[in-house]
């Protein structure tokens, strides 16, 4: 298999990008990587990732550069981000919000709006949008409360996601408690 074959088909699973990661532990190093940008196979997108120029355009394109951005391999979309993608109310967040391990420290440039917040998230609070690591509504709506997102959006979320079946009765009413009890301690 060429590298070109190979780094395709990880690039195929992750919305036309993969990194030098990705291509390591294929067996691959970094230098064959980089000619292949040289010599415009490929686009280098932001620090380690690469995207191949034949590769259709989608609009979730700027979400799975984001989580590959970090060079993580835990990152997830989340905060208002992980609500707006997956239409859980009037959420339009300006910036692309991801969670990585509280433990990491990312100390590259953002090469595009992001915003980074560090917490270690368990297995049950990650699941998956469009192929793109995402926090779940419960995560999400979670964390929204504790940045101080407006309560009428994070009512109307909590709304919208139980009614998707992303909330059970139970989760939506300890939420709800959450949301009451930031107002309370106002």
């Amino acid at each position: 298999m060429t590298i070109r074959t190979a780094l395709w088909d990880v690039a195929m699973h992750q919305h036309g990008y993969f990194t030098l990661e990705d291509a390591r532990d294929l067996g691959f190093d970094e230098v064959a990587v980089r000619m292949m940008a040289t010599r415009n196979r490929l686009e280098r997108v932001a620090r380690g990732v690469y995207q191949f120029p034949q590769m259709p355009a989608s609009e979730v394109d700027p979400y799975a550069l984001a989580v590959l951005w970090t060079g993580v391999p835990e990152a997830a979309l989340s905060h208002e981000t992980a609500l707006a993608v997956r239409g859980y109310g009037d959420i339009n967040p300006d910036r692309i919000h991801m969670t990585v391990g509280a433990h990491r420290r990312i100390r590259r440039t953002p090469t595009g709006p992001y915003e980074l917040h560090y917490e270690d998230l368990t297995p049950h609070s990650i699941g998956w949008w469009q192929d793109v690591r995402t926090v779940t509504a419960a995560t999400a709506v979670r964390q929204c409360i504790d940045a101080g997102t407006p309560g009428y959006l994070m009512r109307q979320a909590i709304d919208v996601a139980r009614d998707d079946g992303q909330l059970t009765t139970a989760e939506a009413a300890e939420l709800m408690k959450q949301l009451d009890m930031r107002y309370a301690n106002a």
